[in-house]
């Protein structure tokens, strides 16, 4: 397998893998793009190389710099905008290990909050209802505090704290 081959296989896999971490195929791929790039691409090297529209390859950028993993640079001499994206790949992990506790299990808990919370009338089923939630409430909090503690570990989060958990 040449560089070409390899390159267009590890991008085209981690867009099918994208939707793991909750984005779409374009996004991975433009993030896997940046992520082998040895300099920063301009939307027109995005464009080409991928094969997606200006409009495509615009929208997914500014979700990709929303999330925190792909930034702007300036490129001396260059009017064009220029992309890279984070390299350390533990740090890609908290980056987005943290986000998606942000955008979905932080809702979750407040959904579960609220409605473990009601009012309880004493007839079975709403009994049965707030036990439940309050169940998946706790569960939730607690996970999402184990991530929230692993992700604040900044240097070599993921192994520090898997050899912390073996030990």
């Amino acid at each position: 397998m040449d560089y070409t081959e390899a390159k267009e296989k590890f991008i085209s896999t981690w867009g099918s893998l994208g939707s793991l971490w909750g984005i779409n195929k374009a996004m991975a791929q433009i993030q896997a793009l940046l992520f082998v790039s040895t300099k920063p691409l301009s939307m027109e090297d995005i464009m080409d190389d991928l094969k997606i529209s200006r409009g495509n390859t615009s929208m997914n950028l500014r979700q990709l710099m929303d999330w925190g993993i792909v930034t702007k640079v300036l490129v001396s001499g260059e009017r064009k905008e220029f992309f890279t994206t984070e390299k350390d790949v533990q740090e890609l992990a908290r980056i987005i290990a943290k986000e998606r506790s942000r955008r979905e299990i932080k809702p979750v808990i407040k959904v579960l909050g609220d409605v473990s919370s009601i009012k309880d009338d004493g007839t079975e089923k709403t009994k049965e209802l707030i036990k439940q939630t309050k169940a998946l409430h706790n569960l939730t909090k607690d996970a999402d505090s184990i991530i929230n503690k692993l992700v604040e570990q900044k240097q070599n989060w993921l192994t520090k704290s898997v050899f912390k958990m073996i030990k």
